[in-house]
């Protein structure tokens, strides 16, 4: 028998829906906050946050990867671990530049 048999259709749905409902609020709430100044850099922190909630709704729901076996739980949390690395490479580069990329704006010989 496949997967597809054990699956109740009808939780599903509305699972899906009840997701779809989630996504779009969240999306309206993102649109939303831009038009509000928070100060500083508030605003994209709070976008930031609000997208990456969508994003664990969309892996946790519609990848099914709540309801799978501890070896995907295992790769998506490696993969989670291993995005972590990078951005903080990239935040080291940045400290290390102390900025110049900024001020030179994009295109300039900065190296």
């Amino acid at each position: 028998m496949s997967d597809l048999e054990h699956h109740d259709f009808g939780r599903q749905l509305k699972v899906y829906q009840a997701v779809l409902g989630a996504l779009l609020l969240l999306t309206g709430i993102t649109w939303g906050i831009a038009y509000i100044d928070m100060g500083g850099t508030m605003n994209t922190i709070v976008a930031l946050s609000i997208a990456v909630f969508k994003a664990t709704i969309v892996v946790l729901l519609f990848m099914h990867v709540k309801a799978a076996s501890t070896m995907v739980k295992l790769t998506v949390c490696a993969g989670v671990f291993w995005l972590m690395i990078l951005f903080g490479m990239l935040l080291m580069d940045f400290v290390a530049r102390k900025g110049d990329w900024v001020k030179n704006g994009p295109g300039t010989d900065w190296f």
